[in-house]
C-alpha cells in the first residue's frame, strides 16, 4: 500500500440473540448510529475531516444504513455506501475504506457493519399465480450439494466432509467457543470495545448475551443433526452460529493524517484478500483467503499471534486448523460465531474490533481475522498492533 492505513478507534454494540433477546426491539438503523457515533467520538477526528462511510448490511432490505446513521448523528458532510458480501459485508466495508485511504482518495473514513435479524424486513416477488410470495436473493443457483438456503448442509456439513471433521470435533470446538467467550466476558476482555445500548424500559444492554454458561459436551451430543438423512452430516444447532443483532464501526485514517492531528493509532491494516471457491466449498474459503492476505502483507502463518476464523459453523475453523496447520491454541481464543453469535453484516467488522483488543491483551504483534461468505466466498484481513 502506498501509505499505512491505521485504525484510530473501534466500537461495537454487545451482541444479542435475535427475536427473543435484548435488542429484539432495536432496529439496524439505531444500532449503526450507536456504534458509529461511539467510534467517531473515541477517534478524536473532527467530523468535518471524515470523508466517507462504508457500512456492511446483509438482510436489511438494500438501503444505505451508513448514510442514514450519519444523518442522524448530524454528520451531513458524510456520504456512505452499503456493502453486501453476505457474511463478510462488514469486513468488505472496512477494507473498502482502507483501500480508498491507501490510494490517496480520502484521508479519513468509517468502516463497519450492522445486522438486526430481529427487525429484518421480509421481501416478496410474484409467484406462479401472480400473488406475492416470500423471496430472498440466493447466493448461488440451487444445486444438490450447495442449496443456498440450507447452509448447514452447503457450508457446515460440506466443510466437515471435505476436511475430515467429525461430529465430535465440531461439538468440542463449539463447547470450547462458549467457554472461551464466557471467560472473555468474565475477565472484561470486551469492555473496551463495547458501547452500551439504551433500551425502551430505561435500562442498558452492555454484555454479549448469546454465549451459554451451561453448555456441556454431553448436552451438545444430544442435539439432532440438521440434515439427518445426509451421509457424514455433522451440523447441529449446537455447533452452528446463532441468529443475532449487533453493529460495529471503526475510524480509519492515513498514518500522515494521524501524525498531523496528534492521533494515536490502535493498529495498522497490513493487508487483506478475498477469494472464491465453488459454492459447495464455501466452508473451506478461509483456507484460501488467509494465505492470500498474508502474502499481501508480506507475512507467514508463523508471524500471527492470534487468529479469529468465524464460526459460521464449527467445522469451518476446525477445517482451517487442519488444512493450514494452525495452532488451535491461538485460534478463536475469545469465542466466535457459535458462542458470541453471528450478526451477518456486522461480524467481519466486529472481528477486527475484537482483534485490536486481543493483540493488546496478549501482547501480540499481528492478528488475522477470516471468514467464509455465502456462494463460495472468503475474506481475510491482517492487522498489526501499534
Amino acid at each position: 500500500m502506498s501509505t499505512d492505513v491505521v485504525i484510530v478507534s473501534a466500537a461495537r454494540t454487545p451482541i444479542a440473540t435475535s427475536y427473543k433477546g435484548s435488542l429484539a426491539g432495536v432496529d439496524a438503523f439505531t444500532l449503526a448510529e450507536i456504534a458509529m457515533g461511539a467510534a467517531v467520538e473515541r477517534s478524536g477526528v473532527p467530523v468535518e475531516l471524515i470523508e466517507d462511510i462504508g457500512f456492511g448490511e446483509s438482510m436489511q432490505g438494500g438501503g444505505n444504513i451508513g448514510r442514514y446513521a450519519a444523518n442522524q448523528l448530524g454528520m451531513i458532510n458524510l456520504p456512505g455506501v452499503a456493502m453486501q458480501r453476505w457474511c463478510a459485508s462488514g469486513m468488505a466495508a472496512t477494507q473498502w475504506i482502507a483501500a480508498n485511504i491507501a490510494a490517496g482518495m480520502i484521508d479519513a473514513g468509517i468502516g463497519g457493519g450492522v445486522e438486526s435479524m430481529s427487525t429484518a424486513p421480509g421481501t416478496s416477488k410474484p409467484g406462479p399465480d401472480g400473488q406475492p410470495t416470500f423471496w430472498l436473493s440466493p447466493a448461488n443457483l440451487e444445486t444438490e450439494d450447495a442449496p443456498p438456503f440450507n447452509t448447514a448442509k452447503g457450508v457446515g456439513d460440506n466443510a466437515a466432509r471435505m476436511a475430515g471433521v467429525t461430529r465430535e470435533e465440531a461439538d468440542a470446538w463449539a463447547y470450547r467457543s462458549h467457554m472461551n467467550a464466557i471467560r472473555a466476558i468474565d475477565e472484561g476482555r470486551f469492555d473496551n470495545e463495547i458501547v452500551p445500548v439504551p433500551l425502551a424500559d430505561g435500562s442498558t444492554f452492555s454484555v454479549d448475551e448469546h454465549p451459554r454458561r451451561n453448555s456441556t459436551l454431553e448436552k451438545l451430543a444430544t442435539l439432532g443433526l440438521l440434515n439427518p438423512f445426509d451421509e457424514g452430516a455433522t451440523t447441529t444447532a449446537g455447533n452452528a452460529s446463532g441468529l443475532n443483532d449487533a453493529a460495529a464501526a471503526l475510524v480509519l485514517v492515513s498514518r500522515e493524517f494521524a501524525e498531523a492531528h496528534g492521533l494515536k493509532p490502535l493498529a495498522i491494516i497490513r493487508g487483506w484478500a478475498s477469494t472464491s471457491l465453488t459454492p459447495a466449498e464455501t466452508g473451506l474459503s478461509p483456507t484460501t483467503a488467509i494465505p492470500k492476505a498474508l502474502a499481501k502483507a508480506g507475512l507467514t502463518i508463523s508471524d500471527i499471534s492470534s487468529f479469529e476464523i468465524n464460526e459460521a459453523f464449527a467445522s469451518v475453523p476446525v477445517a482451517a486448523v487442519k488444512i493450514l496447520g494452525l495452532n488451535e491454541e491461538i485460534v478463536n481464543v475469545n469465542g466466535s460465531g457459535c458462542s458470541l453469535g453471528h450478526p451477518i453484516g456486522c461480524t467481519g467488522a466486529r472481528m477486527i474490533v475484537t482483534m485490536i483488543n486481543e493483540l493488546e491483551r496478549c501482547d501480540g504483534q499481528f492478528g488475522a481475522v477470516a471468514m467464509c461468505a455465502a456462494g463460495g466466498m472468503g475474506s481475510a484481513t491482517i492487522i498489526e498492533r501499534v
